[in-house]
């Protein structure tokens, strides 16, 4: 279905990447060739762009104007600079609080919880470049317009992202059901991190080795575990309550 942040076409794409423009995934059709289609490539690779190969259906349901091979899905929103926003934050802020998404990949969860950061003061939400939903017309609808209201940073290394928050002062904590303790055993009440993990998988074991905390929810019934959207709000509320008292 077309929509305004759908653009086509290979010049068009390549001056929207000249241009710096947030683009959240590029479509290419399999077995295109050609000088043009080459420097698209380049710059894809250059930028650190997400991408995929597709049949040409795929693009076709995409868009029907004239595609040539290329479909590009441009964020409605436009990201901002990761340690940019943390020395603001860090600067302004008493007790700064921020989200990391670990490839949570469902949109309409996204915005979810989008929404619910922005009610509960998130200082920034940080998403790494690849394997993170994209930020789609339906991701602002489900956050209800909050995307505008959040930083929303992107990086190329989640990992590299913890780092520098620890480094800063930050205390970061995993919401996992690995965790041996629950939630209510950590404080928040000093500069705060939540990392919350995808639908699937859950948090990387690459990114749990480095965290400060681990917590779990308590669960009584004989379903495993909670909506992502779901768990954290009831994360971000855990550190809005502790900050309240």
């Amino acid at each position: 279905m077309e929509n305004t942040t759908t653009i086509y076409g290979i010049r068009a794409i390549l001056e929207a990447i000249n241009a710096n423009q947030p683009i959240n995934k590029i479509f290419l059709q399999k077995g295109l060739k050609g000088d043009l289609f080459k420097e698209l490539e380049t710059s894809i690779r250059k930028m650190g762009i997400s991408s995929s190969y597709v049949p040409v259906e795929k693009l076709n349901r995409l868009t029907r104007n004239n595609h040539q091979g290329a479909v590009a899905q441009i964020s409605p929103v436009q990201f901002q600079d990761f340690e940019t926003v943390v020395e603001e934050v860090m600067s302004t802020q008493k007790a700064p609080f921020f989200l990391l998404l670990d490839q949570v990949s469902d949109v309409r969860n996204f915005g979810a919880i989008i929404r619910t950061a922005e009610c509960c003061g998130v200082h920034g939400i940080i998403v790494p470049k690849n394997g993170a939903a994209p930020i789609t017309d339906d991701t602002v609808k489900t956050s209800a317009g909050a995307v505008f209201n959040v930083p929303i940073c992107k990086v190329d290394h989640l990992k590299d992202a913890i780092f520098y928050l620890q480094s800063s002062g930050i205390e970061v904590t995993a919401a996992t059901e690995k965790a041996e303790g629950e939630i209510y055993s950590i404080d928040f009440s000093k500069p705060t991190a939540i990392i919350m993990g995808s639908e699937e998988k859950g948090i990387s074991p690459s990114i749990l080795s480095i965290v400060d905390h681990m917590a779990k929810l308590p669960l009584f019934g004989t379903i495993g575990s909670l909506n992502v959207s779901v768990a954290c709000g009831v994360f971000l509320y855990e550190v809005v309550r502790q900050r309240s008292n």
